[in-house]
């Protein structure tokens, strides 16, 4: 694709490397195939293509961002099914983060929107404001269809049934490996997560230490700024990563690090792209060296070889999260070690396309993310599984929601055939709401 950004334009290092992208699209068209908002409404500009040109437009104009473009941006889901697909290599992902951030320095968006992107931003990132919330949305969720606003019903329909107790497990320190350490890792905790399923990290945990890996949870990590960055939200998003960089560099400065596992597939695309995310700041090396060592947990356990298991006699249908399949790019580790733990893996038709979970994108377009969650919930159940497993919290309360299917994370089925635990959600022994 031709650009025109003049030489003062690309001074600036982020319509530099837009720049960089426009240029690599060939507009082909084949990711409009595999976009999901493209599938659901059938319009051009909302697709990736479509997206990209509104983007080059007015990027080049330097003008600021129209209600049109805002709107059509707002409606991409970031799953990057169309990088996946893409015959040109187009880093989508850096493109439209890029517009995000563009978007919210240039557009006064109404007051209603502002005032709900800011409490987003203040509560979701935070784990004791999070539990606050979702025990007022969880008083409030009877009377979700008085909202007026179907973003605000989304909101109450989001508070599970059950908020768990907070997990000591996810306060500095370290724990030790049982048998001979062959490795020495830092566990992301996270924060929605520390809120929603404590049993994710505990499960984690234990697994890890069963394979002989020495977790450590270091002192000063948090969110990894996902959230906000993909609000474009650049200084609060960068903020929070930067706590995670300097956390995780004192570690390998210290007694050294192997990985840092992240369990949340959303956080650890965001994580491995903090090289560039800091590329021009004083951050620069050592978020290089973080994003390097970051590892999906079940890259982690590919290198402690799970032992193999009995079978189980259960019927797992693994749901692959787009953050995990389209943005790292791992697409048979977690169906790999569900198989050589004992485990019958089956997957749905359309695998590849989204929840419509998406961070905040369930709150934020609650219309399309509905329809892609009926969609993804009919070709799961389709597969008559005992579980359904997936390696990210965001899509696991979504399809939670719309499904009468237990829901688990993989790494809990990992740590049941290994030793540990049957999972909370396949047992019928009910939890008690603990707000601590």
């Amino acid at each position: 694709m031709q650009t025109n950004f003049s030489p003062e334009q690309l001074k600036d290092p982020a319509i530099a490397r837009s720049n960089e992208v426009l240029r690599t699209c060939v507009h082909c068209g084949f990711c409009t195939a595999t976009c999901p908002t493209y599938q659901i409404l059938g319009d051009e500009l909302d697709s990736p293509r479509g997206r990209i040109y509104l983007i080059k437009d007015m990027l080049e104009q330097g003008r600021p961002a129209d209600p049109q473009t805002v709107k059509h941006i707002d409606r991409c889901l970031s799953c990057l099914a169309c990088m996946t697909t893409c015959p040109s290599g187009v880093h989508y992902m850096h493109l439209v983060d890029h517009a995000r951030e563009y978007i919210e320095q240039t557009y006064q968006r109404p007051l209603f929107e502002r005032v709900l992107r800011w409490t987003l931003a203040k509560i979701l990132p935070y784990p004791m404001r999070f539990r606050v919330a979702l025990l007022g949305a969880k008083i409030g969720r009877p009377f979700a269809g008085l909202m007026p606003d179907a973003r605000l019903r989304a909101m109450l329909e989001m508070a599970p049934k059950v908020i768990p107790p907070v997990s000591r497990n996810d306060d500095p320190q370290v724990f030790a490996a049982h048998g001979p350490r062959k490795m020495r890792v830092a566990l992301m905790t996270g924060c929605a997560q520390r809120a929603l399923n404590t049993d994710i990290n505990d499960a984690t945990i234990r697994l890890l230490t069963r394979l002989g890996a020495e977790v450590v949870i270091a002192e000063g990590q948090g969110c990894c700024g996902a959230l906000t960055h993909h609000m474009g939200k650049t200084a609060e998003s960068h903020a929070t990563a930067a706590k995670n960089i300097k956390a995780w560099s004192r570690e390998m400065q210290g007694a050294g690090l192997d990985a840092v596992v992240i369990n949340t597939s959303g956080c650890g695309t965001t994580v491995k792209d903090y090289g560039h995310m800091f590329r021009d700041t004083p951050l620069a090396a050592e978020a290089k060296a973080v994003a390097a060592i970051a590892m999906d947990v079940s890259e982690v356990l590919m290198k402690l070889d799970l032992p193999h298991g009995a079978p189980q006699g259960m019927k797992v249908a693994y749901h692959a999260a787009c953050s995990l399949q389209h943005g790292q790019q791992i697409k048979t580790y977690p169906k790999d070690l569900l198989k050589r733990a004992g485990f019958e893996v089956v997957e749905p038709k359309d695998s590849h396309l989204c929840c419509g979970s998406a961070g905040t994108y369930n709150l934020m377009q609650p219309k399309i993310s509905k329809e892609l969650k009926a969609r993804k919930v009919a070709t799961l159940e389709a597969k008559a599984p005992d579980v359904i497993a997936a390696g990210n919290i965001g899509c696991m309360m979504q399809i939670g929601s719309g499904t009468g299917l237990p829901v688990v994370h993989t790494v809990e089925l990992l740590d049941w055939a290994t030793g540990g635990p049957r999972p909370a959600a396949l047992s019928d022994e009910q939890g008690v709401p603990i707000l601590r």
